[in-house]
């Protein structure tokens, strides 16, 4: 029994390892090697059945999320859980909403947000996320004016074009600087999308980001041309495997309509720069 937790063990520590570990160069590489992306399964069942040795209220932002303690065996860590549901301050809020977006990001192979799974707590169900180790978020840096540094520039400005095609695409009318995460090695960790998938006229006419978007002129300028190809194989098929037990069919369908307005605006940059100056 031992030998079986201690080689559990060792595969929950690669796979935290490899989320930690530095990612220059292509994305198509993406944050994990096809050999951690394999035991990613694994991690999301530690979550699932680990058992709650403890807890305590986070204290930040208007969702009351919780810091979990979790066990399984020898194996030691901690998880974030909230399950925000309706309208809250004016914002429809919705726990299943952190689920379908890290669905969406594993379908797109993006592997920015960290695992997260539905996990009842107190008698509730709620999104139960791995619990990141950071540096700093955006909000930190920007407060102490920490320059990026010159050889994590690129890969720092292909996350924030990548971050801000895929909150468009999902309709997330919450990415703030608080919620946007940098490893130690500036790897760009995505969390808090209890505000994402909106279906409303407002969210299908226009996008979150881009030339004209809701929160005004900020392109993607640049994107992987594996990432826009992923997006153009999405359909509502696609999605409801994905993500369908987090999602309403309105709200699909209101990520295909954003698929569409997306790619528009990706061939009109590609019309204007060229392809080359836009995809990579």
């Amino acid at each position: 029994m031992k030998q079986g937790e201690n080689k559990m063990k060792r595969k929950i520590f690669l796979l935290i390892a490899a989320f930690l570990l530095v990612t220059q160069g292509s994305w198509v590489s993406g944050q994990f090697t096809p050999s951690e992306i394999a035991e990613r399964a694994q991690w999301e069942e530690f979550l699932k059945t680990a058992e709650i040795t403890g807890s305590k209220e986070i204290g930040e932002g208007v969702t009351k999320p919780y810091k979990l303690y979790l066990k399984k065996g020898d194996v030691e860590s901690q998880a974030a859980w909230k399950n925000p549901h309706g309208i809250q301050l004016g914002y429809l809020e919705g726990w299943q909403y952190e689920i379908a977006a890290y669905q969406m990001d594993k379908l797109l192979g993006l592997n920015m947000i960290p695992p997260t799974v539905e996990r009842e707590f107190n008698g509730k169900k709620g999104a139960l996320q791995f619990w990141v180790t950071k540096e700093m978020s955006d909000l930190e840096r920007m407060d102490k004016n920490i320059d990026i540094p010159k050889d994590a520039a690129d890969g720092w400005e292909k996350m924030k074009y990548i971050a801000r095609a895929f909150d468009s695409l999902i309709g997330n009318e919450d990415r703030t600087q608080q919620n946007i995460l940098y490893t130690k090695d500036w790897r760009t960790i995505l969390i808090d999308h209890s505000r994402a998938f909106r279906s409303s006229e407002k969210f299908t006419k226009q996008l979150m980001f881009g030339q004209n978007g809701i929160t005004g002129n900020k392109p993607f300028r640049r994107l992987p041309r594996v990432f826009v190809e992923k997006i153009k194989a999405l359909t509502f098929d696609s999605i409801k495997n994905a993500a369908g037990l987090y999602l309403e069919d309105k709200e699909i369908k209101a990520v295909l309509v954003r698929k569409n307005l997306l790619l528009k605006e990706i061939e009109e940059m590609i019309k204007e720069k060229g392809e080359d100056k836009v995809l990579y």
